[in-house]
C-alpha cells in the first residue's frame, strides 16, 4: 500500500500523469458534497468525474512538489475545497463518470498550490532571462538569445548541453507555462521564444541554466468582429490580409486592457528615458547599469501593484505621502513585458467589443484558423501607432505591422511565453 500511495503522489505532482489509465481519477475539485460522500473532479481530459469516498478510504493531504508521501498528513472530506487538486485511486465505470469507493485520495490544496506557484515564479523572475532565439550551435550544444536590456536587444549565450539542464517545450494549443513537456535540444529552433532559470555570467553575455522553456508562438493583431461568450470565442479580422481567425479563450488565459503611461511606453519600444533625463518617470542607474522605472500606484497611477510582485527581483517601494501609496520599481530588462502586462488592468470577455483592436499571442497549433489565447490585450491602437511612427512604418515586422516581431524589438520579447 505504501509503494502504491508513493505512485499516487508522483502522478499527482506530474500532471496528466496516468490519464490514459482506468484505475484513477486526475484532476481539479470542483465541488464536494460531504453529505453524500462525493467530490466533483473536473479531469485534465476534460469530463467531470464523480468520485465516492467511504470510510475505508484514506484522504490524504500532501504538499506540491512531494515524491513522496512521507510528509503527508491526514485529511478529511470536509476539508477538501473547489480548486484543490486531487488524484483518487479506484475504478471507473465504464462510461467513464464515476468511481465508485475510491480506494485512496490524495491531495494538494488551491492555498498551497498557489504558494507554490508564487515561490517559484518569483525565482524565475530573480534568477531568469527570456528571449528570441537567434542561433543553435547543435556542436557546443549552445543556444543564442536576444535578450530586451533598457539600451535595446543583447544576445545572451545560453550553455544548455549540460547532463544536469531540464529542457522543456510548450506543446501545441498548450497555453500552461506548467504543462510544458519533457524535451531534447534538437527541437530548439530559431525564432522560438525560451525562458531559462539559472546564473549569468559576470558580464551578462553568457547564461548557464538549470531549466529551460521553449516554444513556437505564434502574435496576431486583429480588429474584433464578433464575441461568441456561450463558446468563450473572439472572431477577429487579421490586420495582415484580412483574414478572419477565431481566438479560444480559457480560464487560465490572460486578458489585459492596454494602459501604460507615457514613460514606460517609451521604455518598453526601446527609447529613451522620460522626459528630463530621470524625472519622475524614469531614470539611468548610476554607473550605466540597467535603467528602472519607477510607477505611482493609486488612482491616475496604474493602479496599485499585485501584493508580492515587485518587478525581476526589485524590492516596491514606499510611495511618497499624498501620491497614491505604493510605488513599484521595474527593471527595463527581459521581463520588463511581462512586468508592465501584470499591471495592466483586466479585461473579461464581455468587455470586448466589435471595432477593437488587440494583440494575442498563442502557440502554434495544427489549425491556422483557430488559436487559443495565452495573452490577449484589447485596445492597442496607440501603441501600434506609436511603433509605426518610431519604425517608420514598420519594416521588418512580421505581416507588416510595426513592432511586433522580435527583429523590431517590441513586444514579441517575452509576450507569448507564459509566466511560470
Amino acid at each position: 500500500m505504501r509503494k502504491l500511495l508513493t505512485l499516487l503522489a508522483l502522478a499527482l505532482v506530474i500532471p496528466g500523469a496516468a490519464l490514459g489509465q482506468t484505475n484513477n481519477v486526475l484532476g481539479d475539485v470542483v465541488a464536494v458534497d460531504a453529505a453524500a460522500k462525493q467530490i466533483f473532479v473536473k479531469t485534465d481530459t476534460g469530463p467531470v468525474v464523480i468520485v465516492s469516498v467511504s470510510d475505508a478510504t484514506r484522504i490524504l493531504k500532501n504538499s506540491p512538489g512531494e515524491t513522496k508521501l512521507d510528509k503527508s498528513t491526514p485529511y478529511t472530506l470536509e476539508q477538501i475545497s473547489a480548486g484543490d487538486r486531487v488524484l483518487a485511486l479506484g475504478r471507473v465505470s465504464e462510461d467513464g463518470k464515476t468511481l465508485a469507493n475510491a480506494r485512496a485520495v490524495v491531495i494538494n490544496t488551491k492555498a498551497d498550490l498557489a504558494a507554490k506557484r508564487e515561490t517559484e515564479s518569483a525565482e524565475w523572475r530573480r534568477r531568469g532571462v527570456v528571449g528570441i532565439v537567434s542561433a543553435v550551435n547543435a556542436e557546443a550544444k549552445e543556444i543564442t538569445i536576444m535578450m530586451r536590456t533598457a539600451e535595446g536587444p543583447k544576445p545572451v549565450v545560453i550553455a544548455a548541453g549540460g547532463p544536469a539542464v531540464k529542457l522543456r517545450r510548450y506543446a501545441p494549443d498548450s497555453i500552461k507555462f506548467a504543462d510544458a513537456k519533457s524535451s531534447t535540444f534538437e527541437e530548439v529552433m530559431v525564432g522560438d521564444q525560451l525562458r531559462a532559470k539559472g546564473e549569468r555570467s559576470e558580464d551578462g553575455s553568457r547564461f548557464t541554466p538549470e531549466e529551460v522553456v521553449t516554444g513556437s508562438f505564434r502574435m496576431a493583431v486583429g480588429t474584433v468582429k464578433a464575441v461568441d461568450a456561450s463558446k468563450n470565442e473572439i472572431t477577429i479580422e487579421q490586420a495582415q490580409g484580412g483574414k478572419p481567425l477565431t481566438v479560444v479563450v480559457r480560464p487560465d488565459s490572460v486578458l489585459k486592457q492596454f494602459q501604460l503611461p507615457p514613460e514606460i511606453a517609451q521604455m518598453m519600444m526601446g527609447g529613451g528615458g522620460a522626459p528630463g533625463g530621470g524625472g519622475q518617470g524614469g531614470a539611468a542607474a548610476p554607473g550605466g547599469g540597467e535603467r528602472r522605472v519607477v510607477v505611482q500606484g493609486g488612482p491616475g497611477g496604474g493602479g496599485a501593484p499585485a501584493q508580492g510582485q515587485a518587478g525581476a527581483g526589485q524590492t516596491g517601494q514606499g510611495g511618497a505621502p499624498g501620491q497614491g501609496g505604493q510605488r513599484r520599481v521595474m527593471s527595463g530588462g527581459s521581463d520588463m513585458v511581462q512586468q508592465i502586462l501584470e499591471r495592466m488592468p483586466a479585461l473579461t470577455l464581455a468587455e470586448l467589443k466589435p471595432g477593437t483592436m488587440i494583440v494575442v499571442s498563442s502557440t502554434v497549433g495544427a489549425d491556422p484558423t483557430r488559436v487559443t489565447a495565452i495573452q490577449l490585450v484589447s485596445g492597442v491602437e496607440p501603441l501600434i501607432a506609436m511603433m509605426s511612427r518610431r519604425q517608420g512604418g514598420g519594416q521588418g515586422a512580421p505581416g507588416g505591422m510595426p513592432g511586433m516581431g522580435a527583429a523590431a524589438g517590441g513586444l514579441g520579447f517575452g509576450f507569448g511565453i507564459g509566466q511560470p
